[in-house]
């Protein structure tokens, strides 16, 4: 987290986070010769860095000058950019291949302008210059995306607006009685905490990407975080919505429950700014606990930590976090390990020693972390009560040690691709959710696909696994992987080989595409087979007939209008700004603007 909470600066515009923070195998002495035996990969030597930003070949921005004039009248002058890098930085997300693509120097279509509104009424704004010019809006958050959600289409001729909300980063109430808060949702992971937290609350939400995404893109993509178990995810927080459409400003209430129809409120949810850009949200909180402790436990093989978490889940806990590894990720983690004191390797040794003495494979066992929040008397109770099934399943718990360390570094691992690309070994993601009586299928399917795409392409790869976001009827299983192409072949084409192997074994085996990293485009191609031709139609028709033009993030979730057979049609051009393309003026924004709800 950055020291202060408040908004950390830009990313690098070829990796991860910030420039002066890195990830690297010293300190670690086990991780450089597993990476080696697994991927055949010499981590000692340097890496080759990407690019110099001078070397990048960077469009002129087509913008007009009076686009212009009509945005900085909208949010100032000095928060209107074309500048070279802040045009690259919006460009992409950082998806594996938004970042190969970026350190080749291959840049694609750039936004034109870069702006950053200060308030809901400077976003009103915005969006009505950019239906007047037939220009194209894509929000931005963090740009922490890794679904392909935040490049415009390739070829796009009209002006691209890249929407920052970074200055609209305030908590502006709190309802205590009804544990509610008003939020601006270009408020960062850290600083809605630091917020929150000064007068008693927690959002609880902590995905991956926490120190550098937002709320708007929490809300945009419906993400999870570590501890969902506990708080919900982003869908389950999110209470009450104001969304800049093109046709005014869609206000959705923050009541409990509601019957009026399909709901509003999770049509914005995932829609990634297909249908305007969320300039506040009213969400979950609660008050910050007393006692947080995250606890390590050992199980014999995968299949007793599958049933532990069912059982847990079906329980009358509410652990914070249940997460397990698969053995392949377990050992992936025990080879992180810094470098041991001598204390810490009697430990080690003795522990070994215990498990063998047990009858365990010390090759299969999975280490998991279960989280427990609350006053000290509902911790205890907590943890006693799990702890009843984890050794129904021949759980071990093994303290509080791995789970702190767990807790510090759990946002440091995006840092570790940037670290395998520079030496040429693309590494990603891909996570799914199914029902727990289809949970073992679905990685047993997986774990065949990846492996059979690495032996498919003839490369060294790794691919491991862990079941994190438990529910009632199911979890979230969360694989990681890793190949080392050749020197001379495209990696991003072979990457693209097991990737796709991976995501065809979700829905495959009647998983879905994605738990919590959205559609985007690179994961839009298994839609269909995710939620039907009937679901895609729908959403097409609802996209269609917000955003008639097309004037918003296209191309996202579900192609555009444009991209139909010959002979089929959407309003276009002058029929962007007219209502639903019936040839009827929209209404101004300003007069349709829905009065704020009372504080």
């Amino acid at each position: 987290m950055h020291k202060d909470g408040a908004t950390p600066a830009p990313m690098k515009w070829w990796g991860w986070g910030e420039e002066s923070v890195s990830f690297t195998h010293e300190g670690k002495p086990e991780l450089a010769p597993f990476i080696e035996r697994h991927l055949k990969l010499d981590v000692r030597r340097p890496g080759t860095p990407p690019l110099a930003f001078e070397a990048l070949e960077i469009s002129a921005p087509v913008l007009s000058a009076p686009l212009r004039a009509r945005l900085e009248d909208a949010v100032g002058a000095g928060h209107v950019s074309s500048d070279d890098q802040d045009r690259v930085v919006h460009g992409r997300g950082k998806s594996l291949t938004d970042l190969v693509r970026q350190r080749r120097g291959d840049l694609s279509r750039l936004p034109d302008v870069v702006v950053r509104p200060g308030a809901e009424d400077e976003v009103v704004a915005v969006m009505e210059a950019a239906l007047a010019a037939d220009a194209v809006v894509i929000p931005f958050g963090g740009g922490s995306s890794i679904s392909g959600s935040l490049e415009p289409e390739a070829g796009e001729s009209r002006p691209v607006i890249s929407v920052d909300m970074v200055r609209m980063n305030r908590v502006l109430g709190i309802d205590a009685t009804s544990q509610l808060a008003r939020v601006q949702t270009g408020v960062f992971g850290p600083d809605l905490e630091r917020q929150l937290n000064a007068q008693g609350w927690t959002c609880g939400h902590f995905p991956d990407s926490f120190t550098y995404s937002t709320l708007g893109g929490w809300i945009a993509t419906r993400s999870s975080g570590m501890q969902s178990d506990r708080y919900g995810d982003v869908a389950e927080l999110t209470r009450g919505l104001r969304v800049v459409t093109p046709s005014g400003v869609l206000v959705v209430r923050p009541v409990p429950s509601t019957s009026t129809g399909p709901s509003v409120r999770e049509m914005v949810l995932g829609s990634e700014g297909r249908l305007g850009i969320v300039t506040e949200a009213t969400i979950h909180i609660r008050r910050v606990p007393a006692e947080r402790k995250i606890l390590g436990y050992l199980f014999p093989a995968w299949a007793d930590g599958l049933a532990a978490m069912r059982d847990i889940a079906a329980g009358e806990t509410e652990p914070s976090v249940t997460r397990v590894s698969d053995s392949y990720e377990t050992a992936f983690s025990f080879a992180t390990r810094t470098d041991p004191t001598p204390l810490d390797r009697v430990k080690s040794r003795a522990l070994q020693a215990f498990l063998k003495r047990k009858g365990w494979d010390l090759e299969a066992m999975c280490l998991s972390f279960i989280g427990y929040e609350g006053s000290e008397g509902e911790v205890a109770m907590q943890r006693k009560q799990t702890e009843r099934i984890t050794k129904r399943h021949g759980g071990l718990c093994i303290g509080s040690s791995p789970g702190a360390l767990y807790d510090q570094k759990k946002f440091d691992t995006p840092y570790i691709r940037d670290f395998l690309l520079d030496r040429g070994a693309p590494a990603d993601v891909s996570e799914t959710s199914a029902p727990w009586g289809e949970l073992q299928t679905v990685y047993d399917n997986v774990m065949a696909a990846g492996y059979g795409a690495f032996d498919e392409l003839g490369v060294p790869g790794y691919l491991m696994c862990h079941l994190s976001h438990s529910y009632h009827a199911g979890a979230c299983l969360y694989f990681t992987f890793a190949l080392n192409p050749p020197a001379g072949r495209d990696a991003l084409e072979d990457y693209g080989v097991v990737k796709r192997a991976i995501q065809q074994a979700f829905v495959d085996s009647g998983a879905t595409l994605s738990h919590h990293h959205a559609v985007g485009t690179e994961h839009a191609q298994w839609l269909e087979e995710d939620i039907s031709a009937p679901g895609v139609a729908m959403l097409r028709a609802l996209f269609e007939g917000t955003d008639p033009g097309a004037n918003l993030n296209p191309g996202k979730i579900v192609a555009t209008g444009r991209d139909r057979e010959p002979g089929e049609t959407v309003p276009r051009g002058e029929s962007s700004r007219t209502n639903g393309g019936t040839g009827e003026p929209r209404r101004s924004l300003d007069a349709r603007r829905a009065s704020r709800p009372r504080s």
